[in-house]
This record gives C-alpha cells, structure tokens and sequence, in this order.
C-alpha cells in the first residue's frame, strides 16, 4: 500500500518564531567565529519545540526561565537573546543594568503593539489587551503599558470589567488571538459607547 505525505502550505514556524531562532543560530556561529564573546542565553525558550531547544541546549545556549535568573546573569558578560513573544519594558532595563548584550528577536508585528501600547498609553489612553493574560506575548505587551493596562480573553471576562465611561481607551490583541473573537469583543465594546481606538 503506497501512502502519499502531503505537506500543507503554512507548516513549519511563523515567521517571527523562524526569525528568532535564526538569530539564535547566527549568535552561535558568531561565537564559533570569535566574533562575539558568551555565553549565550535565550529569555524563555525561543520556542515551544523541545528539539530545536534542545539542539541549542547540546550548543551551549542556556534559557532564562524567568526575570529572577536575570539577576544571576555575571555582570558586562554575554549575550541575551529576546524570543519572538517579546518582553515588557522592564526586562530591557534590568538587562541593560547587567551590562549584558541584548539582541532582540521579538515578532515585528508584536513589537509593533509594544509601540502602540507606549505610545497610546504615554497619551493618557488606557490599554485593553484581548488574549491570554498568561500567554508570554500578552505578558511582554502588557510590560509596555502602565498599571491601568487590562487583559481580557472572554465575553465573561469583559463583563466583569468596571465601567470607562469617560475614558479612551487602546484596544490591541495578542497576535495569534482568534480574529473573530477579538471583532466580537472590540464590538461589545463599541455597544457600550467608549471612546475607543
């Protein structure tokens, strides 16, 4: 019996996934090449597949599981690599008080709601992310506003939010959200009559 494997068009990792473990891989090279100093670290695993961490791991690259290794990190030594899902702001500068090197692979779609987020809520708007609150994505997006800045996933959720009339509000999403599921929100939000963008 013949069997025929068929790959669909989009397998593989999205391109900000594929992107940052690039950038990955280009660090070792560097590194191999005496072109950059390590040790290397990723904040997070680049990504959810335990091969490719695990082949980076066989590398020498060592994930930070979390903000409290960054106080760890020997001082003026190494580099940190940002995975796709991006990082609040407050990483960035707990890095930069480290002296270690950053290179950022955070999604350019994603750093872009980071721009958005800062920007929207440095005007006074206040930020209502929809996703999911423990998502490492919605975690770094939420990183960017202030402490005003929401998360909702639900209908639920949403109704139990306390009134803002009378304020503006940002209404972003996490990128890998449901697309209509987010219009249905952004919708029910928009029957309520806030002054929304």
């Amino acid at each position: 019996m013949d069997r025929k494997v068929t790959v669909a068009k989009s397998a593989g990792f999205c391109f900000g996934v594929e992107r940052a473990v690039d950038q990955v891989y280009q660090q070792i090279d560097a590194l191999k090449a005496g072109k950059a100093k390590g040790p290397i670290y990723t904040f997070g695993p680049i990504i959810h597949n335990e091969e490719v961490v695990k082949d980076l791991e066989e590398k020498g690259v060592m994930v930070l599981e979390d903000e409290a290794a960054l106080r760890f990190l020997p001082k003026g030594q190494g580099t940190v690599i940002i995975r796709s899902h991006g990082v609040g702001k407050h990483i960035y500068d707990m890095l930069k008080a480290q002296g270690v090197r950053i290179v950022d692979a955070t999604c350019p779609f994603v750093k872009k709601i980071h721009r958005i987020v800062q920007e929207q809520n440095l005007q006074g708007r206040r930020v209502i992310i929809i996703g999911d609150e423990t998502h490492p994505e919605v975690e770094g997006i939420k990183g960017w506003g202030d402490a005003r800045t929401m998360v909702v996933k639900n209908e639920e959720q949403m109704e139990k939010l306390p009134s803002f009339t009378g304020e503006k509000l940002c209404i972003v999403s996490q990128t890998t959200f449901n697309y209509n599921k987010f219009k249905d929100l952004v919708e029910k939000f928009e029957k309520k009559g806030y002054d929304i963008l």
